[in-house]
């Protein structure tokens, strides 16, 4: 264990990261030194033992939680009871009982075509859009691929693998039949020609192969479906056509009877035909379920496609025909259904999207028995849901996985490893109450797989943020995910009236109510959220129901810039008057629109309405406080950009481009709405003047532009290019943000908004421009950074004083606007329009240099890479804290970064982590609180450093950029490592791992990083996720003990490890796919049925498809392809019995493909040596009689 000594860094040697380079500290605050070197803290420290290392780190992906992206194909295996779905990006998810579900992806990326399970084998066939057959092995817990066979010169259509079979039968879109061994995964050398199958007189290809399937009855008979409406059923032994059947519609699927002498066909017309083998000529029954009958005695009306049917038979009642699609044509706006035909019943089950597949479930794996129908799985394109057969109304079945992540589209994710145990329950048994009824009240089928909870049994939630407003609490415990309880944030606003669309002071035109951001402290169980309609809603817990109003405030924030010259003080009032203030030209104010409608301007006008009236408050989380930021001067008000909450000190912060709210939550009120330059004050590093002072403002602040001195320069250079973007977690460069937002389609609006843009000039703009005095230049559009004047006035009346209402239009969306130069020799005026607040943080800090005691504090970061500490001044006691004003004033330190600020941590005087100060939670509706108990109890800090809090501390902070940890109250930079100067980073945390503690990065370039606190060194660096998506970079979180997520599909919750013990023991955590199953016994036919009803003879495939009767195939028509599953496999079910057959099972397969590769060596050598024994005898015979002479 490597030790780091205090003392070194005290004697100015450089920083032991590596990435220090020279100038890596140029830009890093007042005290720290250039060229990446520690500075002088001014007295001795004691030793920091670090105990983490690179041994401790390794990344891995381990489970994906959702519905699967794009479905396209889905198989189930009855025994077994496991259900398999295949997707268009080539990925296999396969699903058993809660806590078995299992991703594996194609490395081709190719579509999914169809799946085929070896019932009860353990091994799945996947086909694919590249023509390719794949066999995974799924006797162990990460599935891989055994063989694949790659078809070269024909595309495949449709497979079928009977039921204990080892030939695979592979139809091709030029109506061929091949037939696949699957233990070697060879082609037989036995092939159905299209040609030979149809009729030589047919002039007509009869199109790609659609269907395949044994009968029945007898396992030598194929039935061949071909697109045209042709039906073939082939004797494989007498290798040729015992009837054709014919129809003059497109043939989609075709099912059997299980009797074997019937079967059915649906068409393209929406009509389903019934055949009999015995009278092939016509179908005995044509029906068009949904069409009209016409009157004149016609055949009735042409419907949609029936794309899939499935005849099951009951023992016990009329057979069930189920199919998808065949609706009629005039009934455009029905929504997709499922149709079962029960008996003289028809009842139809309209979905909410579009059918994929569907597969029925029935009691016996047995084609030739009663099937016994007892649920039909649906899969649809964003939805899985599984009918009950064996009611009569047909109800579905409670699905027990979370594929409803999607319901709404995610916009933000947060993720709490290791948090308190007993909130898990909590939430549940509040979430509980709100679940549907009228399930069936049948066990889930699809019951297959074991799992157990594994070694980790730390408590773990996720939060999801949705486009709808909705907030989603997910058990996400021992790599399982189930969903606790929903929040519905859109309840306090007042519904909006449909028509009113234009007459709104709405910013977003869809989603108005879309999370943009969460703030969760799970002991005090506060909880905050930032919408995209600029408000913040602070919700508190109870377990009661409550009927109250809903408190709200309105804060305003504005960056304004005033052009006007004039030497006489002017009286603003707070709140300007509508009607005769113009609007003062901004500069990139982040919107678009300053529209003014029925002649006034909105102005000190919220977004959205809040409910005035008392609201009801089901148990749960209760609405506590509504924020709202308002509109300035016809400027709508700019998203949120970062969000903090403190319960012990009742605060809440927010900041948008604009600059920085502090809320007073206890006693609602607002303590502080300030721009970012005046948090600045004296110490601003800019030192900007004033341009045009006013009086009446409680600070002043201006314009002026900056020389283009070094120190600007260097500013400029330690700029990250996305510092002023609307949310840290959206911060990309514009380029990339098209083509992702491109990508991304629909899903990115609610929270990818920048807050830059350009804007348009009303009239009322360019009277104003036009009054500027003689002389004067025009007003410069890209304007410095942080050099525009802010206005201070703030909203702090009374709870439901507001009842605005206005009329404008919409903005227009203010992406992707905004531009500049990223050389380090543009003139610094040619810098980003405003300063945002990117990162906050309460904490008991040092707020100024040599303080001799930790106070509470703000610590503010912005998207220019500047450090600002608010000192809070409470209430000394608790009783006074509801009356006496809690003040908020700027302690004057300023530290500086490259890039904007990401994120914050406080470390105490033996490197641990300090947990922020909270109040631990008590029900605010308890009726059984008397006086004692209703006083707050506060942790002022965390268990493990309240013994000993030192004389001084550790601060981190991260930019997009670099890192830096600064010693307080000295405020001397210790160590500084530049993390990455082409790229930037998305998400940095300091979080814990093996009772340490680290600072986990993710960057815009896919490198995923930790490094040591607090002496920085990098313990990892892999280039592990391209962030091909906007989806990634909004949603990937850290969390804890070595866990991180992510959005890898709009559908999908990816859970990754960065932590070498969890990559160790995920094999005991996962689920197992297969367990050992016996095959249920075949029906006893009975004599005269074995006698009259089938083929005598048992049907021995091996001796017709093997190699000694049907020959080698083509070897250019497919190729064989080893897979990379068999050491794996191995390792995979290395334990018991399992292991010991999947190594003999592996061995046999090796010893089969090398016999088999040494057999051809062989019989190649044999052929050889016959042709050169024939070459020398004719050679001899030609010259026997010879004389040398003659030669």
């Amino acid at each position: 264990m490597k030790k780091f000594n205090f003392r070194k860094v005290l004697d100015g040697l450089t920083a032991s990261s590596p990435g220090g380079s020279a100038g890596g500290g140029g830009a890093g605050g007042g005290s720290a030194h250039p060229g990446g070197t520690a500075g002088a803290a001014g007295t001795p420290r004691e030793e920091i033992q670090e105990t983490l290392t690179s041994d401790y780190f390794q990344i891995c992906k381990t489970v994906r939680h959702g519905f699967p992206y794009l479905p396209t194909a889905l198989a189930f295996d009855p025994v077994q009871k496991i259900l398999a779905i295949g997707t268009r990006t080539g990925a296999i998810r396969i699903l058993g009982r809660p806590g078995v579900d299992c991703y594996c992806q194609h490395e081709s990326g190719a579509a999914v075509l169809q799946l085929q399970f070896l019932i009860n084998e353990g091994a799945l066939v996947s086909a694919c859009a590249d023509d390719t057959l794949h066999l995974w092995n799924l006797r162990q817990k990460r599935p891989a691929i055994l063989h694949s066979l790659k078809f070269n010169r024909e595309r495949i259509t449709y497979c079928h693998l009977p039921f204990q079979s080892k030939w695979l039968y592979v139809g091709t879109e030029r109506g061929n039949t091949h037939i696949v061994n699957i233990e070697s995964f060879i082609l037989s050398g036995y092939v159905i020609m299209w040609n030979k199958a149809i009729e030589l007189s047919t002039k007509t290809h009869p199109g790609p192969v659609v269907h395949l399937s044994d009968s029945p009855r007898d396992e030598g008979k194929l039935l061949i479906g071909y697109e045209n409406g042709t039906v073939v059923f082939w004797d494989l032994r007498s290798k040729r056509a015992d009837l054709r059947a014919y129809y003059d519609e497109a043939i989609h699927s075709v099912a059997w009877h299980h009797e074997g002498k019937q079967f059915m066909c649906s068409h393209s017309d929406g009509s389903l035909t019934l055949w009999n083998l015995k009278s092939p000529n016509r179908p005995f029954q044509t029906t068009i379920p949904h069409g009209k009958i016409q009157r004149d005695g016609k055949k009735p009306e042409s419907c949609k496609p029936i794309l899939k049917v499935e005849y099951k038979t009951c023992k016990n009642s009329e057979p069930f025909v189920i199919f998808s699609g065949g609706l009629s044509y005039d009934k455009a706006c029905r929504r997709p259904s499922l149709t079962i035909m029960h008996g003289k019943a028809i009842t139809v089950l309209e979905m909410d999207h579009p059918i994929v597949d569907f597969l029925t479930l029935c009691e016996t794996p047995y084609p030739n028995e009663f099937q016994e129908p007892y649920a039909v799985v649906v899969l649809l394109e964003k939805d899985l849901i599984v009918v009950d057969l064996t009611q009569s109304n047909f109800p579905i079945f409670e699905n027990p996985y979370p594929i409803d992540i999607h319901e709404s589209p995610v916009t933000c994710t947060e993720y709490f490893a290791d948090c308190p145990p007993d909130l898990i329950p909590v939430l549940y048994s509040v979430g509980a109450k709100h679940k549907k009824q009228g399930y069936s009240n049948k066990e889930w089928p699809i019951s297959g797989g074991a799992w157990n909870l594994g070694a980790q049994t730390y408590p773990e939630i996720i939060i999801t943020g949705h486009a709808d407003g909705s907030v989603k609490f997910w058990d996400a415990s021992a790599i399982t995910l189930q969903m606790l309880y929903k929040l519905k944030t859109s309840k306090v606003f007042e519904k909006q009236k449909s028509g009113e669309g234009k007459a709104t002071a709405e910013i977003v035109e869809e989603d108005p109510f879309a999370v943009q951001m969460m703030y969760w402290c799970p002991e005090s169980r506060i909880f905050c959220v930032a919408g995209v309609s600029a408000y913040v809603v602070i919700y508190r817990f109870s377990k009661h129901e409550v009927n109250t109003e809903i408190a709200s405030l309105e804060v305003r924030l504005q960056y304004e810039v005033e052009d006007i010259i004039t030497p006489e003080p002017e009286i603003i009032p707070q709140f300007p008057d509508a009607s005769s203030q113009l609007p003062s030209l901004k500069s990139l104010s982040g919107s678009t629109n300053t529209v003014a409608c029925e002649g006034m301007m909105k102005d000190s006008i919220p977004c959205l309405s809040v409910k005035t009236r008392p609201v009801r408050m089901p148990p749960g989380y209760q609405a506590d406080l509504v924020i709202q930021l308002v509109w300035v001067d016809g400027e709508p008000p700019q998203q949120i950009t970062s969000l903090a909450v403190n319960s012990a000190y009742g605060l809440v912060a927010f900041g948008n481009c604009n600059g920085l709210a502090v809320v007073d939550f206890m006693q609602k009120t607002v303590l502080l709405s300030m721009g970012t330059l005046e948090l600045y004050g004296s110490s601003d590093p800019y030192q900007r003047q004033p341009r045009s002072p006013r009086k009446s403002k409680q600070f002043a602040a201006g314009l002026t532009e900056l020389s283009d001195s070094p120190v600007s320069l260097e500013l400029e250079r330690c700029k990250s290019p996305t510092s002023v973007k609307g949310s840290r977690k959206l911060s990309l460069p514009t380029d990339l943000k098209t083509d992702l937002d491109h990508v991304n389609g629909h899903c990115t609006s609610p929270t990818s908004q920048s807050c830059s843009s350009g804007k348009r000039l009303s009239s009322a703009d360019v009277s104003k421009a036009n009054r500027r005095g003689p002389g004067r230049p025009p007003f410069r559009k890209a304007q410095s950074a942080a050099c525009m004047e802010i206005s201070l006035p703030v909203t702090t009346e009374a709870v439901g004083d507001h009842k605005t209402e206005s009329t404008c239009a919409r903005p227009k969306n203010r992406e992707n606007s905004f531009s500049r130069s990223r050389s380090s020799s543009v003139s610094s005026i040619d810098r980003d329009s405003k300063e945002a607040i990117t990162a906050l943080y309460f904490m008991e800090s040092f707020a100024r240099k040599n303080d001799s005691a930790v106070s509470p504090c703000l610590w503010v970061g912005t998207g220019l890479g500047m450090v600002l500490i608010l000192s809070l001044n409470l209430p000394a006691s608790d009783d006074l804290r509801q009356s006496e004003p809690v003040m908020v004033s700027p302690s004057g330190t300023v530290l500086t970064l490259k890039g904007a600020v990401l994120t914050f941590a406080c470390l105490d005087c033996t490197g641990t982590l300090i947990h922020p100060p909270y109040e631990v939670w008590r029900d605010p509706h308890s009726a059984d609180d008397g006086e004692k108990t209703r006083k707050r109890k506060l942790v002022m800090h965390s268990p493990s450093s309240s013994q000993d809090m030192g004389d001084h501390q550790f601060a981190v902070i991260c930019s997009e950029k670099q890192a830096k940890v600064f010693s307080l109250p000295s405020q001397t930079c210790l160590y500084v490592h530049n993390i990455t100067e082409t790229s930037f980073l998305l998400q940095a945390d300091v979080v814990t791992l093996c009772n340490s503690v680290c600072l986990a990065c993710f960057c815009a370039n896919g490198h995923i990083m930790t490094l040591s606190l607090p002496s920085l060194r990098p313990l990892l660096d892999i280039n592990y996720l391209p962030v091909t998506d906007m989806r990634i970079a909004r949603t990937f979180c850290f969390s804890n003990e070595g866990q991180a997520l992510y959005l890898s599909s709009p559908t999908e919750i990816q859970r990754l490890t960065y932590s070498q013990e969890m990559c160790d023991n995920l094999q005991d955590m996962l689920g197992d796919l297969f367990t050992p199953v016996e095959t249920p016994e075949a029906q006893n036919r009975g004599f005269l049925k074995g006698l009259f009803g089938g083929s005598g003879q048992a049907f021995d495939r091996e001796e017709l498809f093997g190699e000694a009767t049907a020959g080698k195939a083509s070897r250019s028509l497919a190729q064989h392809i080893p897979g990379s599953g068999g050491i794996e496999g191995v390792r995979g079910a290395a334990g018991g019995v399992i292991g010991d057959l999947t190594r003999a099972r592996i061995a046999l397969d090796e010893r089969g493909q090398k016999l088999g590769e040494l057999d051809e060596r062989t019989a190649s050598m044999m052929a050889s040596a016959e042709a050169f024994s024939k070459h020398a005898h004719e050679v001899m015979l030609k010259y026997k009689d010879k004389k040398w002479y003659q030669f």
